[in-house]
């Protein structure tokens, strides 16, 4: 969570990169996928969290896995660009 802001300054920037995963490819063919309800859900939050200085990142990390696959997480090379590009505009 966001210290709160002092009285008449403006909050750091923190930028959230949302991440979806659906465990299989069912339903995936139909216009509105879980992962997209998903990502609805978090833009919202992030969105509600404005005055904290929170923006969602543009990018979708979007991961359908093998059903009862064990979650490895962000593909590295996604990893290191939210990084690069946190500091980069930071």
């Amino acid at each position: 969570m966001t210290p709160p802001a002092s009285a008449g300054s403006t909050p750091a920037t923190v930028r959230c990169a949302i991440y979806t995963r659906k465990s299989t490819e069912e339903g995936l063919d139909q216009a509105f996928t879980s992962l997209d309800a998903q990502r609805e859900a978090a833009l919202a939050y992030v969105h509600s969290q404005q005055h904290a200085g929170w923006i969602a990142l543009p990018e979708s990390y979007d991961d359908v896995a093998i059903a009862a696959a064990p979650w490895t997480g962000l593909p590295w090379p996604s990893c290191c660009a939210i990084s690069r590009q946190a500091r980069s505009t930071a």
